[in-house]
C-alpha cells in the first residue's frame, strides 16, 4: 500500500527550534541584564533549555496546562515566585527575541515542493494550535497543511498512539497510508511506528548513526532524502541513504 499523506512535527523539523530558542533566550537575558546571574551565556542556555524540557513533561503527563507549563518555566528559571501576569509578561518578552530568530531549514521548502503535487500534508505537534498555527503562518507555509493538530487542544501527545490516530482521522486515512516525519527518536520515531505509520526519523546531526532501527522505521540526515522513502517500494525494507 503506497503512502497518501505525510503528518509533519514542526520544532526541529521543519522549524529550527534550537537556533531560534538559543539566540532568542541569549538576546533577551542581555535586554533583561540577567546574563551575569549565569555567569556565561552557555550555562544560562543549558539551564533554560533544562527546565523547559522538564516543565514540557509535567505538560505531556497531563500534571498542568499549556499555560501553566510556560510560567513555571519562568518562575523554575528565574528562581522567584511571580504571579502569572508577571511570568507573562517574561516570556513575551522573550518572545519577541525569539520570534525575530525564527526560520524555517532550508531543506523545508524544497521538499514540499517536490511532494506537493504526490502526497497530502498534515501537522501533528506536542505543542498548542495558538503558538504552531502563528508561527507556520509567520515562516509562511501554513497553506501547505490541510490540518493543524496539537496536543493541548486533542488533550493527548506524543508518543501516545491516540496522538498519531487522530491526525490519520483528521486525513480519512488509515495509519499504513500515512508517514510521520519527526526529529525526536522516542517520540516521534517509535510514538509513530507503534501506531501502525510510516516512521521517519529526521536526525539531523548525527545523534546516533550507529543505532540500528527496529524493522519499519527510517533514519534520514536530510528532508531531501524523504521523496525516496515514500516510494512504493521503500515502506518494507529498502534503506535510507543515511543508514
Amino acid at each position: 500500500m503506497s503512502i497518501r499523506a505525510v503528518v509533519w512535527d514542526v520544532d526541529d523539523t521543519l522549524f529550527d527550534y534550537t537556533t531560534a530558542d538559543r539566540e532568542g533566550m541569549r538576546a533577551h537575558l542581555v535586554t533583561e541584564g540577567l546574563m551575569a546571574g549565569f555567569g556565561t551565556a552557555e550555562r544560562a542556555l543549558d539551564r533554560w533549555r533544562e527546565v523547559t524540557d522538564q516543565q514540557w513533561a509535567r505538560f505531556a503527563a497531563g500534571e498542568v496546562t499549556f499555560e501553566e507549563q510556560r510560567r513555571d518555566r519562568v518562575r523554575v528559571f528565574l528562581g522567584e515566585r511571580l504571579t502569572d501576569d508577571e511570568a507573562d509578561d517574561w516570556f513575551r518578552r522573550y518572545r519577541t527575541h525569539y520570534e525575530a530568530a525564527w526560520a524555517l531549514f532550508p531543506d523545508v521548502l524544497p521538499v514540499l515542493d517536490t511532494l506537493a503535487a504526490s502526497h497530502r500534508h498534515a501537522v501533528l505537534s506536542n505543542s498548542s494550535l495558538h503558538v504552531q498555527d502563528h508561527k507556520l503562518r509567520v515562516l509562511g507555509v501554513h497553506h501547505r497543511f490541510e490540518t493543524i493538530l496539537c496536543a493541548a487542544e486533542l488533550g493527548v501527545s506524543k508518543p501516545e498512539a491516540a496522538a498519531f490516530l487522530a491526525a490519520c482521522e483528521a486525513l480519512g486515512l488509515p495509519p499504513h497510508e500515512v508517514a510521520y516525519v519527526g526529529d525526536h527518536p522516542e517520540i516521534d520515531g517509535r510514538g509513530a511506528a507503534d501506531a501502525g505509520l510510516l516512521s521517519v526519523w529526521i536526525d539531523r546531526h548525527g545523534a546516533a548513526a550507529a543505532v540500528e532501527l527496529p524493522s519499519g522505521r527510517h533514519r534520514i540526515a536530510t528532508l531531501a532524502e524523504l521523496p525516496a522513502i515514500l516510494g512504493p517500494d521503500t515502506r518494507f525494507g529498502a534503506q535510507s541513504t543515511f543508514g
